[in-house]
């Protein structure tokens, strides 16, 4: 008889390049109405949308829109009375939106459908992932292509937002705020090393080290400290930052 695992784990399986194991639970990934995931399991390999829908504790009767993201980044509509077969799919996550209205995107030539009136430019930059200096932009036709902020909301039922698309990044001064001193960098991703140099320009003692915290960021969590080596996605003016220097005996 073949063994039956307590779990599997559909996404270790899918980046191992293998069949999926007999288990009493499969797991998976699910969100709801943003890109924070969250483990889930099924108990069946093959299970109907409304299945999905129930496991994760939400009435398959409450208009709700379920998509599976399949690898290519394209979302695939889950109906709730047919089966999704997770075996071979290379499928493991998911998205729910509770709406009865969708809205079609092409986010870098990936098909995505949306079930909220707006996206977040962060939400954007996850799904169309861009390299190193590279943005996305809206696509207008017969016009100028627009750059999209991390930090912006899009409006999704204005005419012609449909098309995102990947290009190099313009180049745009951002404006922080360091130890109370306005300063400009040209990148978003300012790094810890950029900071202490800000705060503190020149030669720096060896014997002195560096703490440092920033606010008002367009990265998640929007304030915190900052580490050696780390790096904070700022806004296009008002992140600060503070760095403090303690003389080390």
């Amino acid at each position: 008889m073949t063994d039956i695992i307590e779990i599997e784990d559909v996404g270790e399986a899918v980046r191992a390049g293998r069949a999926l194991r007999s288990a009493r639970n499969y797991r998976i990934q699910i969100a709801q109405g943003d890109l924070s995931f969250k483990n889930l399991h099924v108990t069946d390999p093959v299970p109907l949308g409304r299945q999905i829908l129930t496991s994760a504790g939400l009435d398959p009767d409450g208009d709700f829109s379920l998509f599976a993201i399949l690898p290519n980044g394209d979302f695939e509509d889950v109906r709730l009375d047919e089966t999704f077969d997770l075996r071979g799919r290379e499928v493991e996550r998911f998205i729910v939106f509770q709406t009865d209205r969708t809205f079609k995107l092409t986010v870098k030539n990936h098909q995505v459908e949306w079930g909220k009136p707006s996206i977040a430019g962060s939400v954007l930059y996850e799904l169309a992932k861009p390299g190193q200096g590279e943005a996305v932009f809206l696509e207008v036709r017969g016009g100028q292509d627009r750059l999209i902020e991390t930090e912006e909301q899009v409006d999704l039922t204005a005419s012609g937002v449909e098309r995102f698309i990947v290009g190099p990044k313009p180049k745009t001064n951002y404006v922080i705020t360091v130890n109370g001193r306005e300063r400009t960098v040209e990148d978003e991703h300012v790094t810890y090393e950029q900071v202490v140099q800000l705060a503190f320009p020149g030669p720096r003692p060896a014997n002195m080290t560096y703490s440092c915290t920033y606010t008002h960021a367009a990265s998640k969590p929007s304030s915190g400290p900052l580490s050696a080596g780390g790096v904070v996605t700022v806004k296009k003016e008002g992140t600060i930052f503070n760095v403090t220097g303690t003389v080390q005996s």
